[in-house]
């Protein structure tokens, strides 16, 4: 027997602050703005996505991964539709690195904000290449590819993971890098 769906009722809200809701009212670039700022109040871990290219790996720090399912194990990750990922992701195995608490520098060096480059070590005995001293990684080939506005949904099903459980995650929370521990 299947359950019946639930019925979802619509809920007023005229009742709310009005000042909550700035479509309409500002520039799209100044709405953007706070809307990302907005964003910004849910924490979230730090990770780097890394694949490989011509023989080459390559990475970029992300901080939208989403685990989606257990069977089959999936995890999804977003990306900005104008980086190099999001063209090369959906179609060759890659790994999510979790970032620890002490990668600040590794975190800065993929996305593109590191004044001095550092030198990354990188374990190439998978499909993909993987941060050697991650929080934990997932090691996964392209599963589905979505559109996501501005940004490329990729969900990939895991073939491998490891986690660490002595350190703890570097993580972001209202624009700023910080740790958990």
């Amino acid at each position: 027997m299947v359950p019946d769906k639930p019925e979802y009722k619509r809920v007023d809200t005229s009742q709310f602050d009005s000042q909550a809701s700035t479509r309409g009212r500002l520039s799209p670039e100044e709405a953007s703005r706070k809307l990302r700022a907005a964003f910004g109040h849910f924490p979230s871990g730090v990770t780097v996505v890394s694949y490989s290219h011509q023989g080459r790996a390559y990475g970029v720090t992300v901080s939208s991964f989403t685990p989606i399912s257990l069977e089959p194990p999936l995890i999804l990750v977003s990306l900005m539709r104008s980086g190099r990922a999001a063209d090369l992701l959906p179609h060759v195995p890659f790994a999510v690195n979790v970032l620890a608490s002490d990668q600040f520098d590794v975190a800065f060096q993929f996305a593109g904000l590191s004044s001095s480059p550092i030198e990354v070590e990188w374990d190439m005995s998978s499909s993909a290449p993987r941060l050697t001293y991650a929080h934990a990684y997932f090691t996964c080939r392209p599963w589905r590819t979505y559109d996501g506005g501005d940004h490329v949904l990729v969900l990939g099903e895991v073939l491998d993971y490891r986690s660490t459980p002595d350190t703890h995650p570097l993580i972001v929370h209202r624009g700023a890098w910080q740790s958990m521990a």
